[in-house]
C-alpha cells in the first residue's frame, strides 16, 4: 500500500482536474449536403454547443446564452435536427425550440411556454417532436413557415421517435404505458394521411403485450418500414411485410443499448435491403455494414465502441472510442475503410500509462455476470479494488478510455467496471434478470466478483471499496448494508430508499420501481428487506455521499435522510451537497472536486 500513499506526493500524477477535462463528449450526429453536425459537451463550461463539419474545417454554430440540450423524461435525447437552411434545437435553460439559420448567429425561439420538447425530427417543412406538458406527454408537429402546432399523437403515458414516410403519408412512433419501461414493453404504431389531408386513425402493428421492446424505426428510401425489436432475445433489425415483421440477417446481439435518452441511432437501414449496425461480441463493440445477402463488412478498426451513427455515399460517421482513445467524431471512408478524426480522440495519458480493460465473465449466484477488469498501475504487490456499479440499472459500461477508472488506475488501484445482470447489451433475459430481484442479483454480482478476482491473485479482498450512482448508489448501499465484503463506498445521487424514491421521483420512473422490486402495497417486505435507510444500524464500515441540490430523479432529502442514519449510530460518513447540479454532476469543478475527496475518503480508510 505504500505506492499508493506516496502517489499523493507524484506532482506528474494523473489528476482529478485533468480526468474531468477530458471528459469531452458528443451525442447526435447529423449528416445533409450542409455537413455533418454534432453536439459536443465540454465539461469546464458545463455546456453543449452544435458543432459543423464541411469542406474539411469544423465551425461553432451555437452562440454565447445557449446550451443544446433537452430534459424530456429528465434524461432528454433527441436536443437538435437540421432543416433545409438551418439548425433547430432544444435550448437548455428555458427547453424551448429554437431554429439558427447556417449562416447566422443568431438563433430565433420557436416556440415558447413552459413545454419542454425533445426527439426533435425536420421532415418536409415541420419539425416534429415529443412534448412534454407537465406529466402529459403527445407527439406535435410544428410548422415552420406558419409556427402553426398540430398534435398527432395523446393518450399514451410515453411517446419516442415520431418518423414519417418519404412520400409524407404514413407517420409511425413508438408509445408505451406505465408501469413498462421503454425497454420491456413498447408497442409500434402507425397512422397514414387521407386523401383530404388530416391523419387517419393510429393503429398498433407490433408490441403491446408485455413480450418485446421495439425501437428507432427506419424507412429507407423506397418507404419500407424497419424497426429494432427483442421478441427473438436481442434487439435485432426486422422489415416490415405483409405477414408483419420479419427478421434480417443479424448476428445473436444487441444492435442498441438501452433507450434511457431518446433520438439514439444505433443502426441504418440502406436502400439495397441491407444495413449499417453496432452490436457487441464478446464485451467489444463492432461496427458493420450487412449486406443485403447477409454477408457482412467490418468497419470497426481499431475502436470498440459505437454510437450515433450516421451515413452518406463517401463516409460512415460515429461517435467511437476504444481503450486507449476517448470519445471521437469520426468519418470511416467507405472505399479504403480509412479514418479522420473530426474532433475529440485525444487521449490525456500517453499508450504506456493507460491500463487497458479485460473482459470479465464471472460466477456469480446461479448465473454468471459480465464487466471489465482494469489492472493498477505502478504497484506490484495486491492492490485495492474500485468496484463499478453503473447507474439506470438497466444501462450498461463498455470498454473504452473513462478518464474517471485511470484516476484510479494511476494511484494504485485496480477497476472492476461491472456489467451486473439487468445491464443492457447481454439480450432480453440478461436485462430482465432484475426483476423483482433489484437489491439482491445486482449485489451478488458486486460481491462476486471481489471473490473471483481475490482467487485469482489480481487483487487484495481485504482492501475493496464499492462506488455508484443514482441506481448505482443504491447497489452500493445494499452491498454495505447486508454483506461484508467492502472497507467503504461511495454513493453519488444514490437511492436509499425505495419507497421515497417512487413517491417523489418523475413520471419516467415512477413506476420502475414496482417493476425492479414490486408492488409497495403486496410486497412491502421486501421493500423494508431491501431499503437501505431502514438497515442503516447494519452498515459497519464508512460511506462518502455526493448530491446535486436540484435533483429532480434523486431528492436530495433522501441523501440527507442515509447521512444522518449513519452519523447517528456513529458511523464515519460524509456527504457533499453541490447547490447547482442536478442528477449527474455536469460542472467540472464540482466533477473533480467529488473523484478527489472521494480518494481522499479511502485512503483515509487504509491508514485506519
Amino acid at each position: 500500500m505504500n505506492e499508493t500513499h506516496a502517489s499523493s506526493q507524484n506532482p506528474d500524477l494523473f489528476s482529478a482536474a485533468q480526468a474531468v477535462a477530458a471528459g469531452i463528449d458528443f451525442a447526435e450526429l447529423s449528416v445533409s449536403p450542409a455537413g455533418l453536425f454534432w453536439n459536443e459537451f465540454r465539461p469546464q463550461d458545463a455546456a453543449s454547443r452544435i458543432w459543423r463539419w464541411t469542406d474539411g474545417a469544423t465551425t461553432c454554430l451555437t452562440p454565447d446564452g445557449f446550451s443544446v440540450r433537452s430534459r424530456v423524461y429528465e434524461y432528454g435525447g433527441g436536443s437538435f435536427c437540421l432543416t433545409d437552411d438551418s439548425v433547430a434545437f432544444v435550448n437548455e435553460a428555458d427547453q424551448q425550440i429554437y431554429l439558427q439559420p447556417f449562416a447566422s448567429s443568431i438563433p430565433e425561439a420557436l416556440t415558447q411556454g413552459d413545454k419542454r420538447y425533445g426527439d426533435v425530427r425536420f421532415v418536409r417543412g415541420q419539425i416534429l417532436a415529443v412534448e412534454e406538458d407537465q406529466d402529459v406527454h403527445r407527439l406535435v408537429s410544428l410548422g415552420l413557415a406558419d409556427g402553426r402546432r398540430e398534435i398527432l399523437a395523446e393518450g399514451a403515458d410515453f411517446y419516442a421517435s415520431p418518423t414519417l414516410s418519404p412520400s409524407g403519408d404514413r407517420l409511425v412512433w413508438i408509445e408505451w404505458w406505465r408501469p413498462h419501461q421503454p425497454w420491456t414493453s413498447t408497442r409500434l404504431m402507425s397512422m397514414e394521411r387521407l386523401p383530404d389531408g388530416n391523419w387517419g386513425r393510429a393503429h398498433c402493428l407490433a408490441g403491446g403485450l408485455g413480450l418485446e421492446a421495439l425501437q428507432q424505426p427506419r424507412f429507407d428510401d423506397q418507404g419500407r418500414l424497419y424497426c429494432l425489436t427483442d421478441r427473438a432475445g436481442f434487439w435485432q433489425p426486422w422489415v416490415e411485410t405483409l405477414e408483419g415483421l420479419e427478421a434480417l440477417p443479424a448476428a445473436k446481439a444487441d444492435h442498441a443499448p438501452a433507450p434511457w435518452q431518446l433520438g439514439g441511432s444505433s443502426w441504418l437501414p440502406l436502400n439495397d435491403g441491407g444495413y449499417l449496425a453496432t452490436w457487441s461480441e464478446d464485451g467489444v463493440g463492432v461496427l458493420g455494414l450487412r449486406l443485403a445477402d447477409g454477408t457482412q463488412e467490418d468497419f470497426s478498426g481499431d475502436y470498440s465502441r459505437f454510437r450515433s451513427l450516421a451515413i452518406d455515399d463517401d463516409f460512415i460517421y460515429a461517435i467511437a472510442a476504444s481503450a486507449i482513445c476517448p470519445s471521437a467524431v469520426i468519418a470511416i471512408n467507405r472505399a479504403d475503410k480509412s479514418v479522420l478524426v473530426l474532433a475529440g480522440g485525444v487521449s490525456p495519458l500517453p499508450a504506456e500509462r493507460i491500463s487497458r480493460p479485460q473482459t470479465l465473465r464471472y460466477p456469480s449466484g446461479s448465473g454468471e455476470a459480465h464487466g471489465y477488469f482494469y489492472p493498477a498501475m505502478n504497484i506490484e504487490e495486491k492492490p485495492p479494488l474500485v468496484v463499478f456499479i453503473h447507474g439506470g440499472p438497466t444501462s450498461a459500461c463498455y470498454p473504452v478510455l473513462d478518464p474517471r477508472i485511470q484516476y484510479w488506475t494511476q494511484r494504485g488501484f485496480a477497476v472492476a467496471d461491472l456489467n451486473y445482470r439487468g445491464s443492457t447489451g447481454y439480450g432480453r433475459a440478461y436485462r430482465q434478470a432484475l426483476f423483482l430481484e433489484w437489491g439482491a442479483v445486482d449485489v451478488e454480482d458486486a460481491c462476486a466478483v471481489v471473490d473471483y478476482l481475490g482467487r485469482q491473485g489480481l487483487i487484495d479482498p481485504s482492501n475493496a471499496f464499492i462506488r455508484g450512482g443514482s441506481a448505482g448508489g443504491y447497489t452500493t448501499l445494499c452491498a454495505l448494508a447486508f454483506k461484508d465484503v467492502f472497507r467503504a463506498g461511495a454513493s453519488l445521487y444514490g437511492v436509499s430508499d425505495p419507497l421515497a424514491l417512487a413517491e417523489a421521483t418523475h413520471k419516467f420512473e415512477a413506476d420502475y420501481l414496482d417493476w425492479l422490486i414490486g408492488d409497495p402495497d403486496i410486497d412491502m417486505v421486501r421493500y423494508r428487506e431491501r431499503t437501505p435507510l431502514l438497515h442503516a444500524d447494519q452498515i459497519k464500515v464508512p460511506v462518502i455521499f455526493f448530491q446535486g441540490e436540484l435533483d429532480a430523479v434523486v431528492v436530495p432529502a433522501q441523501t440527507r435522510d442515509m447521512l444522518n442514519a449513519l452519523l447517528e449510530k456513529g458511523i464515519p460518513a460524509e456527504g457533499h451537497f453541490y447547490p447547482d447540479e442536478r442528477h449527474g454532476f455536469r460542472k467540472a469543478a464540482n466533477q473533480a472536486h467529488a473523484l478527489e475527496t472521494e480518494w481522499a475518503f479511502y485512503r483515509k480508510v487504509m491508514d485506519s
